[in-house]
C-alpha cells in the first residue's frame, strides 16, 4: 500500500506530508485548493512527463525553485514481490520508495535510491498502484480500451498466446516485406544482378585475409619510420657493444677486477658470478642486435607495395563493413542474393510457401486468442453487470460484441467494443451512443472493481470518480467504494459528502495566503473535523446546526453500513 506522500516546492505546495491508512482514503477540499497537484505530484514521482505548470519560481529572482515528490511504498503481499523481483526491484525492510527530484525543470527518477529511466519507473510503478484520472472514464469511448480492458482480466491465460501471436505476426510481416522487395520487373533484377556480380568481383579478386590489415598497419609504421629504427637501433649498438667506452667494454673491465679478488671473499665471488651472467646477457643482446642491423632493409618498391595494398584493403572495409569480417560477411550475404536472383522464380515461390504457413499459423493463433477472449468476455460482462447494478443501473444490460478486422494485428483479428442498454426495451447500442458523463464514470467504476477483484494491485486511487451523480446514485458509489476498500487501499478525491461519509481516514486540502503567498496544505481530520467538512459540502455557503446534524447522521449510517 501506500503509505505517505512527500511534496516540495509544487504548485500551490510548498511542503507537505501525508501518511496514508488502509482501507478507503478520502481527500477532499473547496474547489482550487490544490486535489489535483496531489494526483499530479503522484504522477511525477510514478514517471510521469513534467508539466511546465507545476514547477513554481522564486519570487524575487524568477528561477525556478528545485522541487521533490517522495512516496513510500510498504510492500508484504508475496505475489506483489515476486512481480517486483522479475524487475529486478527488492523492498528494503518492507519498503520501495520512488521519488523525483527535478532542478532547473529537468527530472531524476530513482527507485530504493536507484537512477531509473521514467518508462522503467512506470512499469515497477504499475505493479503497485493504480490511478483513475479525472477523465479516464472517457477513454470508454475507445474500442481499443474496451480490448484493453478485457485483455488485463483474461491477463494470465492470454500472456503465452498473445506473446506467440505477437511474435509470429512480427515474422509474417517480415515475410510480407521480402516479397514486396522481391516483386520486381525483369530489366530491375538485371541491373541488381549486374551490381552484385560487379561488388562480390571487387571483393573476393582482393582476396582478403582476417587479420590481414593489422599486419600491415604493422610494416606501414615500420617503412614509415625506417630511418629512425636503423638510428636509433646502430645507436643502441655502438652504446652497448662497439668499441670504446661502451657498456660490454666496462661491464668487461669490471668483471676481470672483481674475478682478481674473488678468492678473497666469498660475498664478493657471489657478485663476480653475478656480473657475468650480466655481462652473457649483454653479448648475447648485441649479438642479436647486430644481427637485425645485418637484415634491416627499408627499400621503396616494398614500401609502395604495402602502402598500396593497405589502401585497397582500407577502401573495402569502409565500402563494405568497416572491418575484414564484416566485409567477408557481407560478400556472402551479396552471393546468397545473387543465387536468389539468378533463380528468381524459385526463390519468389519459397516466399510465398513461407508466407502461406505464416499465414496459417497467424490464423490458428489469432482464432486460439479470440476463443479465449470471447470466453472470459461472458463472464466479464456478467460480473460487470452485477457492478453496474450496485451502482444504480437497475435495469442495465451489458456485453460484448465481436467483430473481425480486415487485416491481421499483433494483437489478432478481433475488432470488439462494449455494448449497453440502460432502460427496458431498449436495444443494445455502443456506450458513446448511450452513456453520459456520470454512466461513463459509473461504469468505468464497475470495470476497475471487477479488474481490482481480478489483480495483485493494492493501491488504487480515484481522481473524482463521482463526477456527474448525486442522489442515490452517489450513495450507492460510496458503498461500492467501501467494498473495494475492504481488499484494497482506495485514495479517492471527491466533491460528494456520501463518498466522504465512508472514510476510513479523511484528509482535508486547503488553500490559503502566506506572507502574501498562496499555498495549498494537506491534513488528516478528527471524528469531528470530519463532520464539519460534511456539513460544509452539505451545505454550501452557509453551515446551519440542521446541516452539521445532517453531516453527523451521514456519518452515523455509513459507519453501519461499513460495520455490516
Amino acid at each position: 500500500m501506500l503509505q505517505s506522500l512527500h511534496v516540495k516546492n509544487l504548485a500551490l505546495m510548498d511542503e507537505a506530508e501525508v501518511e496514508f491508512s488502509e482501507g478507503l482514503n478520502i481527500l477532499s477540499g473547496e474547489t482550487g485548493a490544490g486535489k489535483s497537484i496531489l494526483i499530479g505530484s503522484i504522477n511525477l514521482a510514478l514517471g510521469e512527463k513534467i508539466q511546465k505548470e507545476m514547477l513554481r519560481e522564486d519570487a524575487d529572482t524568477g528561477e525556478l525553485l528545485p522541487a521533490l515528490v517522495e512516496l513510500v511504498f510498504r510492500v508484504t503481499d508475496e505475489r506483489t514481490r515476486a512481480q517486483l523481483a522479475e524487475l529486478s526491484v527488492y523492498p528494503e525492510e518492507d519498503e520501495v520508495i520512488f521519488s523525483r527530484r527535478i532542478v532547473g525543470g529537468r527530472g531524476t527518477a530513482k527507485v530504493n535510491a536507484e537512477s531509473l529511466p521514467a518508462s522503467r519507473v512506470r512499469e515497477i510503478a504499475s505493479v503497485l498502484i493504480d490511478i483513475h484520472g479525472q477523465h479516464e472514464h472517457q477513454s470508454l469511448l475507445s474500442k481499443k480500451k474496451h480490448l484493453e480492458i478485457l485483455d488485463e482480466y483474461a491477463a494470465e491465460q492470454l500472456a503465452e498466446p498473445k506473446r506467440q501471436l505477437a511474435e509470429t505476426y512480427r515474422e509474417y510481416r517480415r515475410i510480407a516485406e521480402e516479397l514486396s522487395a522481391a516483386d520486381m520487373d525483369v530489366e530491375e533484377r538485371l541491373r541488381e544482378i549486374s551490381f552484385l556480380e560487379y561488388e562480390i568481383h571487387e571483393i573476393t579478386s582482393a582476396a582478403l585475409r582476417e587479420g590481414e590489415d593489422e599486419e600491415l598497419e604493422a610494416e606501414f609504421r615500420r617503412f614509415s619510420n625506417g630511418k629512425r629504427i636503423a638510428e636509433a637501433a646502430g645507436n643502441a649498438h655502438q652504446n652497448t657493444g662497439g668499441p670504446g667506452e661502451s657498456a660490454s667494454e666496462l661491464t668487461g673491465r669490471a668483471l676481470r677486477e672483481l674475478t682478481g679478488v674473488a678468492s678473497y671473499d666469498k660475498r664478493i665471488e657471489e657478485l663476480s658470478q653475478e656480473l657475468m651472467e650480466i655481462d652473457n646477457l649483454l653479448n648475447d643482446f648485441n649479438r642479436e642486435l647486430s644481427d637485425y642491423l645485418g637484415g634491416l632493409e627499408f627499400d621503396d618498391e616494398t614500401f609502395f607495395e604495402v602502402e598500396k595494398r593497405l589502401d585497397e584493403v582500407n577502401r573495402l572495409k569502409a565500402k563494405y563493413g568497416g572491418s575484414i569480417p564484416e566485409t567477408l560477411a557481407a560478400l556472402a550475404a551479396k552471393q546468397e542474393r545473387l543465387l536468389k536472383l539468378k533463380d528468381h522464380d524459385s526463390y519468389v515461390e519459397d516466399i510465398r510457401e513461407r508466407k502461406k504457413k505464416t499465414e496459417a499459423r497467424l490464423e490458428k493463433l489469432s482464432l486460439q486468442v479470440s476463443e479465449i477472449r470471447q470466453e472470459h468476455a461472458e463472464r466479464l460482462t456478467d460480473v460487470v453487470t452485477e457492478a453496474l447494478q450496485d451502482l444504480n443501473f437497475l435495469d442495465v444490460r451489458f456485453t460484448m460484441q465481436f467483430a473481425r478486422t480486415a487485416d491481421y494485428t499483433a494483437n489478432g483479428f478481433d475488432d470488439a467494443e462494449f455494448l449497453i442498454s440502460t432502460n427496458p426495451g431498449e436495444p443494445l447500442k455502443p456506450l458513446g451512443k448511450v452513456a453520459s458523463g456520470g454512466e461513463l464514470s459509473r461504469i468505468m467504476l464497475a470495470v476497475k472493481t471487477v479488474l481490482a477483484d481480478e489483480d495483485a494491485v493494492e493501491s488504487l486511487i480515484f481522481d473524482e470518480i463521482d463526477s456527474g451523480i448525486s442522489g442515490r446514485t452517489a450513495q450507492m458509489v460510496s458503498e461500492k467504494m467501501n467494498v473495494l476498500g475492504r481488499n484494497h487501499q482506495i485514495i479517492c478525491i471527491t466533491h460528494l459528502p456520501q463518498i466522504a461519509a465512508m472514510a476510513d481516514a479523511h484528509y482535508l486540502i486547503e488553500k490559503s495566503v502566506q506572507n502574501q503567498t498562496t499555498a495549498s496544505t494537506i491534513r488528516r481530520l478528527s471524528g469531528e473535523e470530519s463532520a464539519e467538512e460534511l456539513a460544509r459540502m452539505l451545505g454550501g455557503v452557509e453551515i446551519t446546526e440542521t446541516v452539521r446534524k445532517s453531516a453527523r447522521e451521514m456519518k452515523e449510517l455509513a459507519k453501519s453500513k461499513k460495520k455490516s
